[in-house]
């Protein structure tokens, strides 16, 4: 029982260890690709903010190309649990509309430069994932588009058009709530709100417009 312990003990401080240098190579990749750029900063610039061993980097990573795309998917996988839990809880039109956007702006606003560098960066991001950082973080807003138009949440519309509108103003929205938290970190959650706000009355102030159309 004591050598079983011993080896989960063993084990777990692995684990740790392995997550803790996982964690030290995006934080100081980030901290490169903020510095110098994503094309200017190398992985010996990387290795050498880690204070980690050259050869301890590549049983992590294999390029630069690799830390690109662990950092996208870090954030796409926050995101999109967010999105789904907030907008599948929505008991209001209101409700879907602000949740929406205030899961893809609060992340946006808290890791602008992961957003922003996919935004720089969409012919290697189309070849990682096949699509483009809008199309990644709002993949699930089309099913629940329609599901909410069963619920009686939206009206029935044009369902093409209308997730065309959400995908036009998140891209735009989103590139402006990453500039202005990557000038004033401090007020990046604010910015997130303000956008969400904006946004949803946006849409709330159109909707019945676009009711009496169809």
């Amino acid at each position: 029982m004591d050598m079983l312990q011993s080896k989960e003990a063993i084990t777990g401080k692995r684990e740790l260890n392995r997550a803790r240098n996982r964690n030290a190579i995006l934080d100081a990749a980030r901290e490169c690709f903020r510095e110098q750029g994503y094309d200017n900063s190398t992985i010996r610039d990387i290795v050498r903010h880690t204070g980690l061993a050259a050869g301890t980097f590549y049983n992590y990573f294999s390029s630069k190309q690799d830390i690109f795309a662990a950092l996208l998917t870090d954030f796409l996988a926050r995101l999109n649990d967010n999105l789904i839990q907030n907008r599948r809880a929505a008991d209001s039109r209101e409700d879907f509309i602000h949740y929406a956007y205030l899961s893809l702006y609060t992340a946006t606003a808290r890791d602008p430069l992961v957003y922003e560098l996919a935004h720089r960066n969409d012919r290697a991001l189309r070849e990682l994932f096949g699509s483009d950082i809008l199309g990644l973080a709002m993949l699930s807003l089309e099913e629940d588009l329609r599901k909410a138009m069963k619920r009686g949440l939206l009206p029935e519309l044009d369902h093409e058009y209308l997730c065309a509108a959400f995908f036009g103003v998140a891209y735009e929205m989103s590139l402006a709530v990453a500039r202005r938290a990557r000038q004033a970190p401090e007020t990046a959650d604010r910015e997130a709100l303000l956008a969400t706000r904006f946004s949803t009355a946006m849409f709330m102030g159109g909707i019945p417009e676009l009711s009496a159309l169809s």
